[in-house]
């Protein structure tokens, strides 16, 4: 596309941008996310929290913006802290599985995938002001069930998620 890009509207977080007919938007200050995928003892990691856009609770992995105080923070370590604050848990090692898009028709956003490794609990979580997440450790065998559960008792669930449903889906 040839088209410039013009901002239409820019809040403290979020971008409205036009490119030709194309609407979309972008964080500002073009910074991404860490999404971190945490498996302890056979059991996935999961946070339930309030989303405004979707009105309602939903079911997500551990996640947080990457340089959110800091312009030059690794993935890497924003997973660590954003893992902690979020669930309780401690990882021993953090692995970067590569950057994502999650929806990019309409936004431009990234996140990194990380994996986490060489879990330790440390406290209870759930986040940090006025988060109110939820921490949920579901067994892998238990991971469809628990997710028809909350999707039946009104929960958005994160499309993240079909990375731990999807081989089941196919088969």
């Amino acid at each position: 596309m040839t088209e410039p890009e013009e901002i239409v509207w820019q809040g403290r977080f979020i971008t409205a941008k036009t490119r030709g007919k194309w609407e979309y938007v972008s964080r500002s200050r073009g910074i991404s996310a860490a999404v971190i995928l945490a498996v302890h003892e056979g059991a996935v990691v999961l946070v339930e929290q309030y989303r405004v856009p979707l009105g309602r609770t939903c079911i997500e992995l551990p996640a947080g913006l990457i340089g959110d105080d800091s312009t030059d923070e690794a993935p890497e370590l924003a997973a660590v802290r954003e893992l902690e604050e979020e669930t309780g848990f401690r990882a021993g090692r953090m692995e970067n599985l590569g950057q994502f898009y999650s929806s990019p028709g309409m936004v431009s956003e990234s996140f990194h995938l990380m994996r986490a490794h060489d879990l330790t609990r440390v406290h209870a979580g759930g986040g940090v002001e006025d988060e109110n997440i939820t921490v949920h450790i579901v067994p892998l065998a238990d991971l469809e069930a628990f997710i028809a559960d909350k999707r039946a008792q009104g929960s958005g669930i994160d499309v993240k998620l079909l990375l731990l449903l999807g081989a089941r889906m196919l088969g």
